[in-house]
């Protein structure tokens, strides 16, 4: 074996070294990924092995800097000119480049960013070959799962530094040096406090890595409004039903209020002595969809929400027919009662020329299944909580339901300034249609004024992307919190700026009947998550035996049926915490 100079009695191999008694295994990061998450290495590195990070730091000069960003920059918009016809070539890829080299030219010239000659290895020790290789190859491919390239030192590992010192300018192994700037720089520290601490906020959950609780206040933000998405049997009615529990109890003013196509609420609403209302066919009550109050009076703005909710009742409707139509509701309420019925508003099309489909499709109010709706409101919105229960409304009228249920809601809204929270139940049902998710977009950004937060249940964001308006929703969220998916699209991913890690993660999260509970991905802010949504035993005992079993966490067969407690599915997730790094690719805060 060849002799160490430097460490008398250190032996090397082909890609190892002992030092100390111990066996030194080597890694060498050759190409960074585009973008990593700040923290990232403490997912990266064990916490039940030795495994060293060692780096080196050499700050560039202005002028040396300067000139290695103008010529990042050039070369990128170069590549922008000539390979943007190219095949195979990704325009937009090319474009985000050129942008991007350019900015940091921009930053390095306003002082804003310096750039840093940063060398990198990691380095798994073991006292054995053995163990020293495994831990290797663990790390490797934990490394990999975040778009890192890596290589062995082959008959280099001489070449590494034992300890670290700037001014060293001996030879190092090829691709050890890379050119970063400072944000990047940062990303490259693991002391970073993944936790979410806001005061006043609930427990959402514990992160997967450590354990570490994560407490959120919608309040505190310009948007009060979150989602959950996620397959069934994921736990979205449970999520949702814990969080706004946990809202109650730390701040008892705020209202609850529920609209369920699937009844998944009414059992909880009434076990707190709320009020639920069925507004299916032969339902509890009637709120009629025609009555202005929900728009403050406004009879105008009235009139268009209306024509919202029969296009989602008739997408049918041809645009001859959706304007004749609208022109009959402005005069309906300009010239007709204070408060319209659906009689009413047949009797403005009785003989018009071109009416005749439209009667038709409107007859269903008169003489068909939706004969219920046509009169006067008979139940009032008030209390807390209330639930509108649509578990009776056939799938295709789900859209018109939601839409005038939601209408409804608003005037309770808007009555008065305490906290409300509004759960939204198959939210995708008004995402597929233009003129509902327009609707429900607006709703999101206005609710705010009335100190109302709306929390969104959907299977697959996918719904969302397909209109514009789905889009803005999107953005709109303050939170969104993704379960377990069927499949991660490539819209989903982009949307939402999930690494290749964390959209393989996705549609592998553990499930509730799987673990006694949700594994998530909290999209907050700038924040990727990977949460436990855990529940304490009283919280689980409860909801569980409210919402049914098809929502609520089933404890694994070897634990207590209490196992919804915070203890084991944390300790679990903590002792394995190297596993879940390298099974999922490690998730954790985006970078800016």
């Amino acid at each position: 074996m060849a002799q160490d100079a430097r460490r008398p009695g250190s032996g090397e191999g082909k890609s190892w070294l002992t030092r100390g008694g111990q066996v030194d295994a080597p890694v060498l990061v050759t190409d960074l990924p585009p973008a990593v998450p700040f923290g990232f290495l403490g997912k990266v590195l064990p916490t039940s092995e030795p495994v060293e990070l060692r780096l080196t730091l050499r700050k560039l000069s202005r002028t040396s800097a300067l000139d290695v960003a103008e010529k990042a920059a050039a070369v990128a918009e170069a590549d922008l000119e000539t390979r943007v016809n190219s095949p195979g070539a990704r325009p937009s890829e090319l474009q985000h480049d050129a942008d991007s080299a350019r900015e940091l030219a921009g930053r390095v010239a306003a002082r804003e960013q310096d750039l840093w000659r940063v060398g990198l290895s990691f380095h798994a020790r073991g006292r054995g070959r053995g163990k020293a290789e495994r831990a290797r190859s663990d790390l490797v491919h934990r490394l990999a799962g975040l778009g890192f390239h890596t290589r062995l030192p082959t008959y280099e590992t001489g070449l590494l530094p034992f300890a670290p010192d700037p001014d060293d300018s001996s030879p190092r192994p090829a691709g050890y040096w890379h050119t970063l700037a400072t944000d990047a720089v940062a990303a490259l520290f693991p002391f970073v406090d993944e936790g979410v601490h806001e005061p006043g906020g609930i427990l959402v959950g514990l992160l997967l890595e450590d354990a570490n609780p994560v407490f959120l206040n919608r309040w505190r933000h310009a948007s009060y409004s979150w989602g959950i998405f996620g397959c069934t049997g994921s736990g979205k009615s449970f999520a949702a039903a814990l969080w706004a529990m946990r809202t109650h109890w730390s701040a008892p003013a705020t209202q609850l209020l529920f609209v369920d196509p699937l009844g998944d609420f009414s059992r909880l609403t009434r076990a707190l002595g709320g009020s639920v209302i069925e507004l299916g066919s032969g339902g509890s009550g009637r709120l009629n969809p025609l009555d202005p109050v929900s728009t403050g009076g406004d009879r105008e703005a009235k009139a268009g929400r209306v024509g919202t909710m029969l296009r989602a009742l008739f997408p049918s409707l041809t645009d001859g027919e959706g304007a004749l139509l609208d022109s009959q509701l402005n005069q309906l309420y300009r010239d007709g009662r204070p408060v319209p019925t659906f009689t009413d508003l047949c009797g403005t099309l009785a003989g018009r020329a071109g009416a005749e489909r439209l009667n038709d499709l409107l007859d269903v109010f008169r003489n068909g299944s939706l004969r219920h709706l046509n009169g006067p409101t008979t139940v009032p919105l008030a209390g807390s909580p209330v639930t509108l229960d649509l578990h009776g409304v056939p799938p295709e009228q789900l859209p018109f339901h939601l839409t005038y249920a939601l209408d409804a809601l608003t005037a309770r809204i808007r009555a008065d300034d305490r906290p409300k929270l509004l759960v939204v139940d198959e939210a995708h049902y008004l995402a597929r249609h233009p003129a509902t998710a327009e609707f429900l977009d607006q709703l999101v950004r206005h609710v705010r004024h009335y100190r109302t937060g709306l929390l969104l249940l959907s299977q697959n964001p996918d719904d969302f992307l397909i209109h514009p308006a789905g889009r803005s929703l999107l953005r709109n969220l303050r939170a969104t919190i993704l379960l377990r998916l069927t499949e991660v699209s490539a819209g989903t991913r982009e949307f939402f700026q999930l690494t290749p890690a964390e959209a393989e993660w996705l549609p592998r999260t553990r499930l509730p009947g799987e673990a006694g509970y949700s594994e998530a991905l909290v999209r907050f802010g700038t924040d990727h998550l990977p949460l436990a949504i855990v529940a304490s035993t009283p919280e689980y005992e409860w909801l569980g035996s409210l919402l049914g079993a098809r929502e609520a966490p089933e404890p694994s067969p070897e634990d207590s049926p209490r196992t919804a407690r915070l203890s084991p599915p944390v300790r679990e997730a903590c002792h394995h915490g190297g596993d879940l790094s390298r099974d999922r690719g490690g998730t954790g805060p985006s970078a800016p």
